[in-house]
């Protein structure tokens, strides 16, 4: 018997293990593909991740930027406003003083034509003072109080003191130590004994003397000191009208101005204040003074006022007052003052008074 053929077969052992370690083969390359990829991957995810948390917090970083900035735009606009509100204010404020200015021009033209008035005026009281002539202005039994002068004189001044309620009013301010302002100043380091002995505070007094002596019997007076404010020279007595009765009021008035120290500025517009609270309002105001004032309602912030400034001040003083009112005026002029005169005489003429600026021996 034919020995029997061996038969070949490709699923033989051999072929079957070449085949599984082939495939064996495939899957562990397959394996250590996939893990590099996952491995890149992971890294690729965690950079990603930091790029974006970089990406986010420059975002938050750039609104909270643009907050301040709005912030910021929103101040400046304000302030923009502001400042546009303050622009117009000072346009406005420029308009008003340019105003202010041509009207002051043309005052000043006025003043200068009362000036001219004023000089003629005080030409023609030169001629009266050369004729004057001593007088008694009433006879000894109708006065209350009695005034002599040097030589038992009283000068003609066409002064006449009358009416049922007469005001006096004295300028109390450092001003009336002197009538130069050097000697002012130099007086207002002096001891109170000496400003009162200064010899233009003497005259004013002697004048407030003088017309309190000439008061009539039937009248009803106050006396007022005036500086940087307005007090009554008679006790108890500050806004209400005082009888003349035997005259002790008017004594008591009269001797506590003289133990008065002037000092201070003059604010002519609280003493106007003043006599507007009179009942009834005065028929005679008798003003003695030397200047114009030097402070309003309240005080100046500078230490020097211009001769422009006193005049508005004396015209609102003025401006308060009850224009049918007589204002008679004595003025002994201060140095540095030369509208002074001009404007009380204006006030003077305008409101039927008189005015004078006596000699230094009078009265």
């Amino acid at each position: 018997m034919a020995a029997r053929q061996r038969r070949f077969n490709v699923f033989s052992l051999a072929f079957l293990d070449v085949m599984s370690c082939g495939f064996g083969a495939v899957i562990l390359i397959f394996l250590i593909i996939n893990h590099d990829a996952d491995a890149e991957q992971e890294v690729v995810n965690d950079d990603l991740l930091a790029e974006i948390r970089m990406l986010d917090y420059q975002v938050q970083q750039g609104q909270e930027e643009m907050f301040e900035l709005i912030e910021a735009l929103d101040d400046v606009a304000a302030r923009l406003e502001e400042s546009d509100s303050d622009l117009n204010s000072t346009r406005d404020t420029v308009v008003k003083e340019i105003t202010k200015l041509d009207d002051l021009k043309e005052v000043s033209l006025a003043e200068e034509v009362s000036l001219a008035d004023l000089t003629a005026d005080l030409e023609t009281r030169e001629e009266e003072v050369k004729r004057l002539e001593a007088i008694k202005s009433a006879a000894e039994g109708q006065q209350v109080r009695s005034f002599e002068g040097e030589g038992d004189r009283q000068y003609l001044t066409g002064l006449k003191v009358g009416g049922k309620n007469i005001l006096i009013a004295v300028d109390t301010s450092t001003s009336m130590l002197d009538d130069t302002i050097v000697n002012v100043l130099r007086r207002r380091n002096m001891t109170e004994e000496r400003k009162r002995a200064a010899p233009k505070w003497q005259r004013a007094i002697r004048t407030v003397e003088w017309l309190a002596a000439q008061l009539p019997l039937d009248a009803e007076f106050q006396l007022y000191g005036f500086a940087e404010e307005t007090e009554s020279l008679v006790p108890d007595a500050e806004t209400s009208w005082i009888p003349m009765h035997d005259g002790q009021d008017l004594n008591h008035g009269v001797s506590a101005l003289k133990e008065m120290v002037p000092g201070g500025g003059s604010s002519l517009v609280k003493l106007m204040l003043v006599i507007r609270q009179l009942s009834p309002i005065p028929d005679n105001v008798y003003l003695v003074t030397d200047g114009l004032p030097t402070q309003g309602e309240t005080a100046p912030r500078s230490s020097t006022v211009s001769g422009r400034r006193r005049l508005e001040l004396f015209g609102d003083a003025f401006d308060r007052l009850p224009k049918q009112i007589p204002i008679n005026v004595i003025m002994f002029p201060m140095e540095g003052d030369p509208m002074a005169s001009a404007a009380y005489w204006n006030i003077a003429r305008v409101t039927g008074g008189a005015f004078i600026s006596p000699s230094w021996d009078w009265p």
